[in-house]
């Protein structure tokens, strides 16, 4: 007989983590038309009319209303896209990103 110890192979898997979600909010401001603030809800976020209507009246009586949840470079894209159209329209809607808890 050989003198060499046999070991079992241990394999280790790595677990990945999903991505840390953000939220997107809207911040309420008294200048913007509701009707336009219903307008980019439903074009940047693919919300129907009472869906984006009731996100924008939260955020008129609370100041502010989380939008949506997404990954963390979605959800900046989104709150982009979204303030840049209403700062070509001259309003100053803002939407905001922070991270989930």
């Amino acid at each position: 007989m050989s003198d060499t110890a046999l070991r079992p192979r241990v394999k280790t898997r790595t677990k990945t983590q999903r991505p840390r979600l953000h939220k997107v909010i809207l911040v309420n401001d008294d200048y913007t038309p509701r009707e336009f603030v219903v307008m980019v809800l439903k074009a940047e976020f693919r919300m129907n009319e009472s869906q984006a209507y009731r996100v924008m009246i939260t955020a008129h009586q609370k100041g502010v209303c989380v939008v949506a949840v997404f990954a963390k470079d979605i959800a900046e894209t989104k709150a982009t896209r979204a303030t840049e159209m209403a700062r070509n329209q001259g309003y100053p809607l803002l939407f905001t990103t922070e991270p989930e808890e």
